[in-house]
């Protein structure tokens, strides 16, 4: 896969192309699905407890299943991909009985539909670092996530036209379609790497992964804690959000993508929480002016894009160098997938919580949130960042000298 040229990593699809369609599908159909199962579940009128039960048995079993996928998946990837995009098939026709269901049967469905995503989740993601290297990864995660963001999108505005059970039936054929593809593209056993075996204590006591973890981790809580303020703030704007978002995240996904792979991972993170601060900070001062929610939602585009292609894909592969790498993304991707029950928990008190001052709360931890990221080592190696200015020079030269021929 490594081109022959130093200075120009290429994307060899044949060797990619199998990673990025489980990337691709798994986390277009995960990310509609749980829209549709959220919207199924609020329509069934159940008691708050209720709701709460079913929610948080659907984070229990992804983030249980993400634990144990990280240790046996790895064993049989290509078996584990196959299975793994079967049952998601299988859950979405179950979940068109949501409303016909009991309580009971609604809290199993919940439970498995969690454990049908979590499960391959790390081994998805591991796969993916695996046939991308440290000096092309970000471009391959900014061309997946910007094929996701727009994905979802395209996928969205078709949803939406179909009644709850077209939808699902949708969704179900939109994995079907994903396992077919990787059956027939798969890369017939040579996708496994031997790497050396890692345990979490070691993971968490290391200092950059540390360094990392603790800002990532304050995103998700604000990130996650603020979105139904925002949904009350907001009124029938934030579906449009929702979409205007999607679109700038597939584009500027691949911008941080490559700047990732130019400058280095750590300026394109900063940069992200900079922007983060500053429309949280908008907020906080001209919530009531409808120019603060365009603002806001072109800089959070900005940098969900930033941050899909490094944190989602990019960085915890970086981290995992020689060692097996499905711990390292469940590590960085369980604090995202459990701030997903946040929303819930504080959606109840949405009119009794000063807006301005949540935003103003949160403007402050993600700009707090830089000063880890200040004293995290680069995980570009610098070698790397030299070739391409050393690149960038050369031609440089070269059109001097041909201006003077």
């Amino acid at each position: 896969m490594r081109s022959g040229n130093a200075f120009k990593p290429k994307i060899v699809w044949k060797e990619f192309l199998p990673a990025f369609i489980v990337a691709f599908n798994s986390l277009t159909w995960y990310t509609l699905t749980w829209a549709m199962f959220n919207s199924s579940i609020n329509n069934l009128h159940a008691s708050a407890t209720e709701t709460l039960v079913l929610f948080a048995v659907h984070f229990v079993g992804v983030a249980s299943s993400a634990i144990l996928g990280s240790i046996i998946c790895p064993r049989a990837r290509e078996i584990s991909f196959l299975l793994w995009m079967f049952v998601g098939t299988i859950m979405s026709v179950l979940l068109t009985t949501i409303a016909t269901n009991s309580a009971s049967v609604n809290i199993l469905i919940s439970l498995f539909l969690g454990i049908s995503f979590g499960i391959g989740l790390p081994s998805c993601l591991a796969y993916f670092a695996d046939v991308t290297f440290v000096e092309n990864r970000g471009i391959h995660g900014g061309v997946t996530w910007s094929a996701i963001g727009f994905g979802i999108l395209l996928l969205a505005l078709l949803v939406n036209t179909l009644n709850s059970i077209s939808g699902f039936l949708a969704l179900a054929t939109w994995r079907g379609l994903g396992l077919i593809t990787f059956f027939l593209v798969r890369s017939k056993g040579k996708i496994q790497q031997t790497r050396n075996p890692s345990d979490y204590s070691s993971i968490l006591r290391r200092r950059d992964v540390i360094l990392y973890l603790v800002p990532w981790v304050m995103f998700c809580l604000v990130n996650f804690m603020e979105a139904p303020i925002l949904e009350n703030l907001f009124g029938d704007f934030y579906i449009l959000v929702g979409f205007i978002e999607f679109a700038l995240t597939g584009i500027f996904a691949l911008i941080g993508g490559i700047l990732a792979d130019h400058v280095g991972r750590k300026r394109v993170i900063i940069t992200g929480f900079v922007v983060l601060g500053i429309e949280y900070a908008v907020l906080s001062l001209l919530s009531e002016m409808p120019v603060s929610w365009y603002l806001y939602t072109a800089f959070d585009g900005i940098a969900w894009g930033m941050f899909a292609s490094v944190f989602f894909m990019t960085l915890w592969g970086d981290l995992a160098g020689k060692y097996e790498r499905e711990k390292y993304y469940l590590v960085g991707g369980l604090p995202y997938l459990l701030a997903g029950l946040l929303p819930i928990l504080v959606k109840p008190y949405v009119e009794i919580i000063p807006s301005s001052a949540t935003f103003s709360l949160a403007s402050f931890f993600l700009f707090l949130a830089v000063i880890p990221l200040m004293y995290a080592p680069e995980t570009l190696p610098e070698k790397k960042i030299k070739e391409r200015e050393l690149k960038k020079y050369i031609e440089k030269a070269k059109k001097v000298r041909e201006k003077y021929d």
